[in-house]
């Protein structure tokens, strides 16, 4: 790669907000990688002694924390099986493989997930009536990430 493309694709990654670059050509793969700054100790030294005060009355137990209730859907929930891109047709005009209230049947293609440039169909893992969609068309996803609630 050339040297003066490599300085201007570091310059763009250390002016972005992306974190990370990794682009393949035919002389081999450069990785970018942009670290969060490291934390700068500061120490301080105090001229004099400092008086320790005497001991204050205990403060009161804090109360015990609440646990955080998350408002999970009622259902199966069909995972992502892998990072990419949820789109819910084959192509942009076709018509979405699966709608709310749709019935499936295990195995029925419901999703695509594209990954490195291949169209993986996610297939449902259960039957059952769609009672939900949690991911958006053209949204990236985690592996794991919920897609849809099957009941």
């Amino acid at each position: 790669m050339d040297l003066r493309k490599l300085k201007t694709l570091i310059d763009l990654v250390s002016d972005s907000n992306v974190s990370e670059l990794e682009i393949t050509e035919a002389e081999g793969t450069v990785r970018i990688v942009k670290s969060a700054p490291a934390p700068v100790a500061m120490v301080t030294q105090m001229a004099a002694p400092v008086a320790v005060a005497a001991p204050v009355a205990a403060a009161p137990a804090a109360a015990a924390p609440v646990p955080v209730v998350e408002d999970v859907p009622a259902g199966h929930t069909v995972k992502s099986p892998m990072v990419g891109t949820f789109y819910r047709s084959s192509s942009p005009g076709a018509k979405a493989f699966a709608e709310v209230g749709q019935q499936v049947k295990e195995g029925d293609t419901i999703c695509i997930i594209e990954a490195m440039k291949i169209l993986n169909e996610i297939e449902a893992d259960k039957s059952g009536t769609i009672t939900k969609i949690l991911a958006e068309n053209g949204q990236a996803v985690e592996y794991g990430a919920p897609l849809f609630i099957i009941e």
